[in-house]
């Protein structure tokens, strides 16, 4: 595709309604070669950077519409499952460049067998699974590989597909309640998230990162989408980018290629670090919530500029990222009764102006009431991302402004980043 941008600068549309696309959507009004952003459909967070739209976001129709309706340069597909549903496509169809990946390639996330599929023809170090639809066949792997036990579901879940337990009857719930299920080998280790932008040839990794899934406190709890992280990792070997880069990342772009499935956008890497060495525990083809939030904080290369050679195939021209020499510590705000059944329409205060001790506020579920007051309109309602010039300095901002906000029946956990500041390394 053609560079098309103009010496007025890009304009963007993001879509999405979360906070990785609030955290997107500030990243790239601050690159000084993006003219606008808009978002669709947005939140309260992205209403203060550009103007939201509505739009059903898993239409990918509907999707295309607005894109090609507002003029924009450049999109940036957040959810998954728009890109499952072809968003990308549609976008591209319409002549527009779209940072995303295809339908057929966005199955790396929206299978958990067709990505272990991939990595298997792909000689990526996973874990050994087994694809089961029947209870029996659930049986036979869950005594294959013994407990803990791993049961994720095939599909797209929302974060909260996977289960890993010590309790087998709990895992065979969970299996029974999934048309089909990949049930795999317990990984050892602490985990660590790698984001990579490629164009489909050309691979540039990110700094690696750290999300905390459980709901509590020493990752007690359900499994959530994510209720903190932070980056850098100090405990992490100087080659592993590097390492990931060899055995991962270029490996799994080279062979959906040649499948005739190029994938264009965001990969995203969760590893494990075991005793054997590294492990892919999953792939997600979009950014990683809420891993986006502490990462974006802390690039300096402009945004724009680097989705745009993404999804024009110029990635190679681009520079070295450049990333800021300090730490960010991101903390979710959930709302009463997350992930179960979370109570919303309840008022949030205390969120002050923030940015001169060096916090930001992101919004993910929150909304307007008819009075415009903010309320809770989701289970992680928002996420406040602490920066500072070491870890420790990041997460004691992080947590001196999230304690100053009021939610009836909220909680957040308290140790994210604990351990690693505490160097503890490897631990969570």
């Amino acid at each position: 595709m053609p560079d098309v941008r103009s010496a007025a600068g890009l304009e963007v549309l993001v879509v999405g309604s979360g906070g990785r696309e609030h955290a997107l959507a500030l990243a790239l009004a601050r690159d000084p070669g993006v003219a606008g952003v808009h978002s669709a459909p947005g939140n309260p967070g992205t209403a203060q950077v550009g103007r939201n739209y509505p739009v059903a976001v898993a239409d990918p129709e509907a999707v295309a519409t607005l894109a090609a309706d507002l003029g924009v340069d450049l999109v940036v597909i957040g959810p998954e499952a728009s890109l499952v549903a072809g968003a990308a496509d549609a976008v591209r169809g319409v002549g527009i460049a779209c940072f995303g990946p295809s339908r057929p390639a966005a199955e790396l996330e929206g299978s958990k067998a067709f990505a272990k599929a991939v990595m298997v023809a792909a000689g990526v170090p996973t874990a050994a699974a087994r694809v089961c639809e029947s209870a029996e066949q659930v049986a036979a792997a869950l005594d294959e590989f013994g407990s803990p036990y791993v049961v994720k579901n095939d599909g797209l879940a929302g974060g909260k597909g996977v289960v890993v337990t010590t309790d087998r009857q709990a895992a065979l719930d969970h299996a029974s309640s999934c048309a089909r299920v990949v049930i795999e080998e317990y990984l050892d280790g602490p985990e660590v998230s790698l984001f990579a932008v490629t164009d489909g040839r050309t691979v540039v990794p990110w700094q690696p990162a750290q999300d905390f899934k459980r709901a509590y406190d020493d990752d007690a709890g359900p499994n959530t989408g994510g209720m903190g992280a932070y980056t850098p990792l100090p405990w992490v070997p100087d080659d592993l980018v590097a390492e990931v880069q060899r055995t991962v990342l270029q490996p799994t772009v080279e062979e959906m290629a040649r499948r005739g499935t190029p994938f264009s956008g965001l990969l995203y890497t969760g590893l494990a670090l075991t005793r054997a060495g590294i492990r892919v525990v999953e792939f997600n083809a979009r950014f990683g919530d809420p891993e986006t939030q502490p990462l974006l904080a802390r690039l300096r290369t402009p945004l724009g500029g680097l989705l745009y050679a993404a999804a024009t195939g110029t990635l190679a021209d681009e520079p070295p990222l450049e990333w800021d020499p300090g730490a960010a510590v991101a903390v979710v705000l959930a709302a009463e009764d997350y992930p179960a059944l979370p109570v919303t329409g309840q008022m949030i205060t205390g969120l002050g102006t923030g940015g001169a001790d060096g916090s930001v506020v992101v919004h993910a579920g929150t909304a307007r009431d008819q009075r415009g007051h903010l309320i809770s309109a989701g289970g992680r309602v928002l996420t406040v991302v602490g920066t500072g010039a070491e870890l420790a300095a990041a997460r004691r901002t992080a947590y001196a402004r999230i304690a100053r906000i009021e939610l009836a029946g909220s909680f957040y956990r308290t140790d994210i980043a604990k351990a690693a500041v505490e160097q503890r390394a490897g631990e969570r």
